[in-house]
């Protein structure tokens, strides 16, 4: 407790004197800005990804979240459980590794205006977090809002003034960051009020000259699309045309004047109105975010523009954060598969000033052993690519899954539309295929007379006659009963059967292409018909050698023992667990953490029959103790397997 407050203490008066105890970091966006909590892809992004971060010289890392849409809504917003297993694990590595955390409220439209209604939501969801996360360290941090707009500075400043006052209510010690309106436009700072807490940071973006870093943007308005190939710093040589479709709008006008703002000295001049703000308030100041679109600019000119940027921020003491890590802002070069040890655009890391990890030339290795596509979460390496239409996936159903805390739900889907796993990179599977690998999973069906596909699709190459071409099989009740019990399938690699490509709106039968050398994706398809009414479950998606799946894995209806709920439940520091088993058998125990890591095996052997009582203290294999969350035990025996969660309360 005593470090704890002298930690604080020294923040406090760090903030008191202008200053910030970070400098550079990144935005780790598209991650947490999902439509609500169960479309997270939690294994987007691990703590290796923090690691590799820390090690370049990122000391901070901004986090967008959709905070308004990880709840159930109005009236009350209550944050969703499953949200706080996902964010208190990203918490517990930004503490371990020691890398400041910005939990940014990325709830935002670029499209709507903000509603001054909105400070109902925010007083509900900030209290909450708030709640939760007071006793974290003080490297967790609030930003209120991102990008206020379309609302005045007035109402906005009101409005943050009491979300201030609310969190300060529940959580004195956390510093909050706070943002004008207008976009958080440096040119909005100066109508901000003196707040009377000092435990803020001043946060505003950058992005000028806009045509210069948001050209091929399809979100302003008008789209800038059509734009591109516009210098920086100007350069009346290399200067476009107007495109047509934005002759006469303000886009036509600021390239006729982007002599005056395209230039070196005009960027600094900007960012100075940031740099008197700071120095008249004496407050700390953070570029929340500053960066430049890949796709229409000159990676030569982006660099440029990065430097220059980066270089006056810290030469006049202003901590940034790039915006962003990957994709359309990112670090990685344009069209890459995004690898840390292979694909960063070294220049660029180089201009902003990080350390530029060594780089490898990536090839293609055939896969030489089965993986996990789907168990509780997608696997490594792969990104959920579904089109669900007007489906519901839910990768994260906590009703009933086979095993482990979550199985995947699909419901009403339209014909057509999949459940998409994109692996990045490819993979080669001809090895598995030769060796007669197979797919296997578990399957529930609430509905008969009805199937889907599982399908693998390859990666289209550069040659005009090359589609992404599909192999596939068709799981229907001659596989699986659809009795809306768990029935396990399993599908060998061998035996699927080219379906053909539908590329460019056309169709192209099987022609004998398929490559199991570079396979793009996995999908389970609405291929026969729209799954309107019908409810699939599906658990423990992977590719297996059939000669080693393990029976306990396979084997679930027969209910041969009963494992009670744990008490008492919640506990601190120690809880029990009971459970009997009908006759003498094999049986393990075991406790996983929220994200399906295994904590601590508390028994694993022969037990004859009877009621059994077991301990545990929070503590780890190891050990330690862990720390408050949701967990899971889990018993498994020769012939079944059954799961029950419960809550440590530190």
């Amino acid at each position: 407790m005593l470090k704890i407050i002298i930690t604080w203490l020294l923040l406090f008066s760090v903030l008191i004197a202008g200053e910030i105890p970070f400098k550079k970091g990144l935005n780790l966006y598209d991650w947490f800005q999902t439509s609500s909590a169960g479309q997270i892809q939690f294994s987007k992004y691990t703590k290796q990804d923090f690691i590799n971060l820390k090690t370049m010289g990122c000391d901070h890392i901004r986090l967008p979240i959709n905070l308004q849409y990880m709840t159930d809504g109005a009236p009350y917003y209550n944050i969703d459980e499953i949200f706080y297993n996902f964010l208190d694990k990203v918490v517990d590595w930004a503490e371990e590794l020691q890398i400041h955390l910005i939990l940014d409220n990325h709830t935002f439209d670029p499209a709507l205006d903000t509603d001054p209604s909105v400070e109902a939501v925010l007083l509900s969801v900030w209290k909450q977090m708030a709640d939760h996360y007071k006793d974290r360290s003080n490297l967790i941090y609030y930003e209120i809002l991102n990008e206020p707009h379309g609302i005045t500075d007035a109402e906005w400043n009101r409005i943050q003034l009491n979300i201030i006052n609310a969190i300060r209510e529940i959580d004195d010690r956390h510093t909050i960051i706070v943002g004008p309106a207008g976009w958080n436009s440096y040119n909005n700072l100066k109508f901000m009020p003196q707040y009377s807490d000092t435990n803020l940071i001043y946060t505003f973006h950058f992005y000028d000259p806009f045509l210069f870093t948001h050209q091929g943007a399809s979100w302003t308005n008008p789209s800038l699309v059509p734009l591109h190939d516009v210098p920086f710093p100007y350069l009346s040589s290399k200067m476009p045309q107007c495109p047509d479709q934005l002759k006469g709008t303000w886009i036509e006008s600021s390239l006729n004047n982007y002599s005056n703002e395209g230039t070196i000295s005009n960027v600094k001049k900007l960012i100075d109105m940031a740099v008197a703000f700071q120095q008249e308030r004496k407050v700390p100041i953070w570029c929340g975010e500053f960066g430049v679109y890949i796709p229409n600019s000159n990676n030569n000119d982006r660099i440029l523009w990065h430097s220059i940027v980066r270089s006056y921020f810290e030469e006049k003491n202003i901590a940034w954060s790039l915006w962003g890590y990957s994709q359309g802002f990112g670090i990685f070069k344009e069209g890459s598969n995004e690898l840390f040890d292979y694909d960063l655009n070294t220049k660029l890391v180089e201009a902003l000033g990080f350390v530029v990890p060594p780089q490898k030339e990536f090839s293609i290795i055939p896969d030489s052993s089965g993986f996990e596509i789907y168990n509780d979460f997608i696997g490594e390496k792969i990104f959920e690519s579904s089109s669900s239409g007007t489906g519901l996936i839910n990768f994260y159903s906590s009703l009933n899954p086979h095993n482990g805390l979550y199985c995947l739900d699909w419901s009403n889907a339209p014909q057509y539309n999949n459940i998409g796993f994109n692996f990045n990179p490819d993979r080669d599977l001809s090895f598995l295929v030769s060796q007669g690998y197979a797919l296997d999973f578990w399957v529930k069906g609430n509905k008969t007379n009805v199937s889907f596909d599982i399908r693998f699709v390859d990666s289209k190459n550069d040659d005009p006659d090359d589609h992404p071409w599909r192999m596939r099989y068709t799981v229907n009740e001659l596989l699986a009963p659809w009795d809306n019990q768990w029935h396990y399938v399993q599908l060998p690699l061998n035996k699927f059967t080219e379906h053909g490509s539908w590329d460019n709106n056309t169709w192209y039968n099987p022609a004998g292409k398929f490559d199991w050398k570079s396979v793009d994706r996995f999908e389970i398809v609405a291929e026969q018909q729209s799954l309107s009414g019908v409810k699939f479950s599906f658990d423990n998606i992977r590719l297996v050698d059939p000669t080693t799946v393990d029976n306990d894995y396979e084997l679930i209806k027969v209910s041969n023992f009963v494992l009670n709920q744990n008490y008492p439940n919640p506990f601190n520091p120690s809880t029990i667990i009971e459970y009997s088993l009908p006759s003498g058998m094999y049986a393990k125990l075991v406790i996983y953490n929220s994200i399906g890591q295994k904590i601590r095996t508390l028994f694993d052997g022969f037990t004859n029959s009877g009621k059994y009582k077991v301990v545990w203290d929070g503590r780890d294999d190891s050990g330690l103790n862990v720390s408050s969350g949701i967990y899971l035990y889990q018993i498994i025996s020769n012939n079944d397997m059954r799961s029950r969660k419960m809550m440590l309360l530190r």
